[in-house]
């Protein structure tokens, strides 16, 4: 196993210690941040004042301030659309607030100001730092490149002047600069970034590198196949800002009929106001009825009935592990009918594992004297492989023998010795054909190595051979072990969408149906770049499906962003997945995923429930206005009670009973941990 002088970076986009500088919007830096920020400050000033009885101009000049902060940009805005013939719901509030204002309400209009101001914040603030983490996806690349002259000379080029045919040299440690395919030299290389693999990958001539993947210790001669802005990595960052700009814009439940709603409102305001007049009213008394048909049939309610449910879903889901970005996401979760997820580090922990120690029979060892002379000749190395033999000794309780002498060949393996011996260990295939490591490869010591590694590759698990004075002497087994919820989890998204998830991996077929099979996966996709991935997604979506896909990996943002709905794992996720992702499971559980759908889904329930009621206070106090003679207090009282009422009812999803029953609905226990079920290791 060749081992690494640089340790294995996590799978995430690097940061400023690796030298690739990470540009993050701040909130403040955006304008409109401070606007609703100033806008909220100046209501916490006012309210206060105007709660206590102080004189109108101590609060007065600050609620109008709050009207200016908060409502010249969604005013703006609504008139452009007005001009467009488009009446913004944004407008409509805007009007609302100010129709509040003029009959004394001014505390409530200036309370859907700061709402709204602070909602179109949020969005810009997502929209912002999503294009942040892909910008900073580019910084993968290495900015300049050794490139090989035609009299074997090198010179160092910027990675954006390479050309196809080009021949550069990557270094032990360095990142590959272009696309290309390796003519001379081995190495592993750590491509997780581009495929997903778990583990480096041994590229030897004739082998494809991509850019911004890591070599390990080896020295490669690479023949540049693709210019900088037809890379993987460059059209990963295509494709994700594409996805992200053509992903249908989402509305929340009220707004697909809020041009029906605000063009009626506004006719009708219009109608009380006027038709009395032309009949010979009162002017008074038409502006009267008209303000009191305006604050009752004002969208407050219908507002508050919409967004209490969802902000109290965020809530209760953030309090057990669920990052959801915003309200339009937590209506989508509960949209999705198809799934699809990654495997590396969301359906597996992401770290390879020791799973299987096998001791040849005529070696006279057992698992725990073959396990404890692996790890002591791979103790000095920091190669994933090599510090997961390490660690399974050390989680075995098992003695760290000391070893002197250590080597190590890129692609091969390390060696060291061990007390009387010489032990190595590393790639069955170069070091059972290697005749400086076995003098005898036809040995029966040979043929059992060689029946028990095609055993182990069968099962998908990385095989490591171990010598003794070269002599073979067992087999270790190593794979990415399934994470213990996922077959809970797998059974509850299908109970839920109706259909079996499909796995989306970058990784070999083998090793994927494995452990499909343990997750009870039946539809597999295997060895898949980013763009695949993605054309997988949109071929569902084309269907007809509404795709919620769970990844992690930089891989993997393609994908997420076209999707209905995106799901990342935060612990061990790239830096894009978790901006590109619309949700984020902070605390790696995977079961949360399906107790967050079925929250959803209740949420979605609640909101109906809202609207009905906000529904029947309007018409019924619209009704009266019309019909008779609504006093104006008793309509203000009767538009705030059903505010209050719908607000109240929104509020209990942020009790910890919502979340449980969702969890079980979704096959996850109470602290989004899984219901009992057969336990995989």
């Amino acid at each position: 196993m060749p081992a690494g002088v640089l340790p294995r970076p996590s799978r995430t986009t690097p940061s400023p210690a690796d030298g690739i500088p990470r540009r993050r919007t701040r909130a403040l830096a955006l304008t409109e941040a401070r606007w609703a920020g100033a806008a909220l400050a100046l209501f916490l000033l006012a309210l206060p004042l105007d709660l206590t009885g102080a004189p109108g101009w101590t609060w007065g000049p600050l609620y109008a301030l709050v009207y200016a902060a908060g409502g010249w940009e969604p005013a703006l805005s609504g008139l452009r659309e007005l001009r467009e013939k488009v009446l913004d719901v944004d407008l409509l509030m805007i009007v609302a607030a100010l129709g509040a204002a003029s009959i004394g309400q001014v505390r409530d209009g200036a309370l859907l100001i700061v709402i709204f101001a602070a909602s179109g914040a949020l969005e810009a603030l997502a929209t912002a730092r999503t294009q942040d983490a892909v910008r900073g996806l580019l910084g993968l690349a290495p900015a300049t490149a050794s490139r090989i002259a035609a009299d074997g000379g090198e010179e160092s080029v910027a990675t954006e002047d390479l050309v196809v045919g080009d021949v550069i040299r990557i270094r032990p440690g360095e990142r590959v600069g272009a696309d290309g395919r390796v003519l001379d030299g081995a190495s592993e290389v750590d491509q997780a970034t581009i495929t997903g693999e778990p583990l480096p990958t041994v590229k030897e001539p004739g082998d494809t590198v991509f850019a911004g993947t890591l070599n390990g210790t080896g020295t490669l001669r690479v023949a540049v196949e693709r210019d900088a802005s037809a890379s993987v990595i460059a059209r990963i960052v295509a494709m994700t800002e594409e996805a992200s700009r053509t992903k249908a814009p989402t509305q929340l439940f009220i707004e697909k009929v809020e041009q029906r709603y605000s063009l009626g409102m506004v006719a009708a305001t219009l109608a009380v106001f006027l038709v009395p007049l032309l009949l010979g009213g009162d002017m008074t008394d038409s502006l009267l009825r008209a303000m009191t048909f305006m604050i009752v049939a004002s969208p407050c309610a219908v507002v508050l009935a919409t967004m209490p449910p969802l902000l109290s879903a965020m809530a209760n889901a953030g309090r057990h592990g669920v990052l959801v970005k915003s309200a339009v996401v937590m209506e989508r979760l509960g949209q999705a009918d198809a799934v699809a997820l990654d495997k590396t580090g969301t359906l597996t922990e992401g770290t390879p594992r020791v799973t299987r120690v096998l001791p040849l029979a005529g070696s006279g060892l057992t698992a725990d004297a073959l396990l404890t002379l692996a790890a002591a000749a791979e103790h000095p190395s920091e190669h994933p492989l090599a510090r997961a033999v390490v660690n399974a000794a050390q989680e075995g309780g098992l003695p760290l023998l000391p070893a002197t002498g250590f080597t190590s060949a890129p692609g091969t393996g390390v060696a060291a010795t061990v007390g009387d011996h010489r032990i190595a260990a590393g790639s069955p295939a170069r070091l059972l054909r290697d005749p400086a490591a076995s003098d005898a490869p036809e040995t029966a010591e040979a043929a059992e190595a060689a029946a028990a590694v095609a055993g182990l590759e069968e099962t998908g698990c990385t095989a490591v051979l171990v010598l003794r004075d070269g002599v073979p002497a067992g087999v270790l087994g190593i794979t990415d072990r399934i994470r213990r919820d996922a077959a809970a989890t797998i059974a509850s998204l299908a109970r839920l969408t109706g259909g079996s998830p499909v796995l989306l991996t970058g990784d070999h077929p083998r090793a994927a149906a494995r452990l499909a099979a343990e997750a009870g996966i039946t539809e597999v996709r295997a060895g898949l770049l980013p763009q695949d991935k993605a054309a997988a997604v949109r071929e569902q979506e084309q269907a007809g499906r509404r795709v919620l896909v769970v990844g992690d990996g930089v891989n993997d943002a393609p994908a997420l962003a076209a999707a209905h709905i995106g799901i990342a794992m935060g612990r061990a996720g790239s830096d894009l997945a978790l901006e590109t992702a619309d949700a984020v499971i902070i605390r790696d559980e995977l079961a949360t995923v399906p107790a967050v759908v079925a929250l959803s889904r209740a949420t979605r329930r609640l909101v109906v429930q809202n609207l009905a009621i906000a529904g029947l206070f309007i018409s019924v106090l619209a009704v009266w206005d019309l019909a008779g003679h609504l006093p104006l207090p008793l309509g203000v009282l009767g538009h705030e009670g059903s505010t209050v009422l719908v607000g109240l009812n929104g509020l209990r999803l942020l009790r910890a009973s919502a979340w449980r029953r969702a969890a079980g609905q979704g096959g996850a226990g109470p602290s989004g941990s899984a219901l009992p079920a057969t336990a995989i290791d």
